[in-house]
């Protein structure tokens, strides 16, 4: 192998590093979710007693809705660096579940377009609990379109992936 290609394959191999700054970028996004998460948490026990159960409901679907956004931005921060930085090694982390970390592309996609579709499906439940308010059908058809949409495109990956393995490969 010539000195140029040697080099070339070494500079791309460690551009790799250039994630680690989006990762940590991703951790402090995790970090605003959870001062968002006590604020609004805190806010609607304060309206607690002026509230009715939907006005409840549709304040702790947020609440979901926070919590399935921080799981979302954990599964991209640890398959980014499991599929592109380095590998954990198990025995520095016993209690390292094994979901977490063991993701190739295909199951990313999968657990991506999983968690987008319970939040959505989450969004959804409270614009249908809001909808006493100021029914609007247009509002009404995307409350129930939007997670459709993406249930379809789960569904398609998934056909996908599917076809893509070879006969005899294990499901990820």
């Amino acid at each position: 192998m010539r000195r140029g290609d040697r080099g070339l394959q070494a500079a791309i191999f460690l551009s790799r590093w250039l994630l680690a700054p989006f990762l940590l970028g991703l951790i402090c996004c995790l970090l605003l979710l959870l001062y968002r998460f006590f604020v609004d948490l805190y806010q609607l026990a304060l309206q607690l007693p002026n509230t009715n159960w939907q006005g409840l409901v549709v304040g702790v679907l947020y609440l979901v809705d926070i919590a399935l956004t921080a799981n979302l931005i954990l599964i991209v921060i640890f398959s980014g660096y499991e599929n592109f930085i380095g590998r954990f090694r198990a025995e520095d982390h016993p209690d390292r579940p094994e979901g977490l970390t063991n993701v190739d592309f295909g199951a990313l996609k999968q657990k991506l377009l999983g968690s987008i579709v319970v939040i959505a499906a989450v969004d959804a439940l409270s614009w249908d609990l809001e909808l006493e308010k100021d029914i609007v059908p247009a509002k009404f058809a995307w409350a129930i379109a939007f997670p459709l949409m993406f249930v379809i495109a789960m569904l398609l990956l998934a056909i996908a992936d599917r076809l893509g393995r070879g006969p005899g490969q294990p499901s990820q």
